[in-house]
């Protein structure tokens, strides 16, 4: 038998969704026939997979060992890892720049150092982070940036930033604004890009198209070009959704693709300049709330810049 009692991170998940984080290695047809069966009980009692946890309550698991490995997302890597380079931190949130050639967190290959890797490292450092005192939550990033893209990532500290930095996210209360070097000046200075983007999951790309296809998702980007040098131009842009290589993709389709770019812009003047990577920069942020009682209303209003993309100075000064 197993006892874990609920934290302040763990409360307010449904039960089989806290055991899903909790012990990822229990399949969820064991895990739903263990709750039939009263092998888990609530403060006590006999509870059902919908049942909200509180902090302080008592669960106690009468299922095998094998099922409570550690899981992979808490768990901080032995090796050194570098303290991130960070823009700004709270007791909530922290955000990071993450450089490029770095993933955001872990993939398939089972690189121990990403930024989320880091981010935890140093919280751990710090005293912040116990992953050992933590039954389901870790340290997490609030949304993605591809690994060649550098610029700001924003890191969840709690449970309950993270839920908030999410609903931020997805109701667009969070701003995001790029700069990237494009091959070529889109025609109208200053413009708005909407399309349906279509993932091929074999190569890892995106197709824009005109019409919804089945499995497309909507995709809108906002641009503006600020400075042009020769056959590249300096442009800021906005993602008003947040897809999958959406400015990569977008700016190809307006026929001014990222320069670096090895999925969308042609070898030649990736050659010419001798760039191996996308010349893209996440490098604002600008919370808008307006939820008087979201938990992180004291941002609402705020901006936080990365410093100046090496590429400016190099192609635009």
């Amino acid at each position: 038998m197993r006892e874990i009692v609920i934290g302040k991170n763990d409360a307010g998940q449904r039960l089989d969704r806290f055991l899903r984080k909790a012990l990822p290695s229990l399949p969820s047809g064991k895990m739903y026939k263990f709750i039939r069966q009263k092998d888990v009980k609530l403060n006590g009692k006999r509870c059902e997979i919908s049942d909200r946890l509180c902090e302080g309550d008592v669960l106690r698991l009468f299922i095998p060992d094998e099922f409570f490995a550690v899981p992979s997302a808490r768990r901080v890597p032995s090796v050194p890892l570098e303290k991130p380079q960070i823009i700004f931190e709270d007791r909530n949130i922290l955000i990071a720049l993450k450089p490029a050639g770095l993933l955001v967190h872990d993939d398939d290959s089972g690189e121990p150092d990403t930024l989320i890797n880091r981010v935890k490292d140093y919280l751990r450092i710090s005293g912040e982070y116990d992953p050992d005192a933590e039954n389901s939550f870790a340290p997490a990033p609030a949304h993605r940036i591809d690994r060649n893209t550098e610029g700001l990532v924003i890191c969840a500290k709690n449970a309950e930033s993270l839920r908030e930095l999410n609903r931020l996210i997805k109701a667009r209360k969070i701003k995001k604004t790029y700069l990237c070097v494009t091959v070529g000046t889109p025609r109208e200075r200053e413009g708005e890009i909407v399309g349906y983007l279509e993932k091929n999951s074999r190569d890892n790309t995106v197709t824009v198209r005109k019409e919804r296809t089945p499995g497309s998702k909507t995709a809108v980007t906002r641009y503006k070009v600020l400075k042009i040098s020769g056959d590249l131009s300096l442009c800021e842009v906005e993602l008003v959704t947040g897809r999958t290589h959406q400015i990569r993709a977008h700016m190809a389709y307006i026929g001014c693709p990222l320069l670096g770019d090895g999925k969308y812009c042609r070898n030649e003047p990736n050659r010419k300049y001798k760039e191996k990577s996308q010349l893209l920069c996440a490098y604002k942020l600008c919370f808008e709330i307006d939820d008087a009682k979201s938990p992180l209303k004291y941002l609402s209003g705020r901006e936080f810049r990365a410093p100046e993309p090496g590429f400016i100075d190099k192609y635009f000064k």
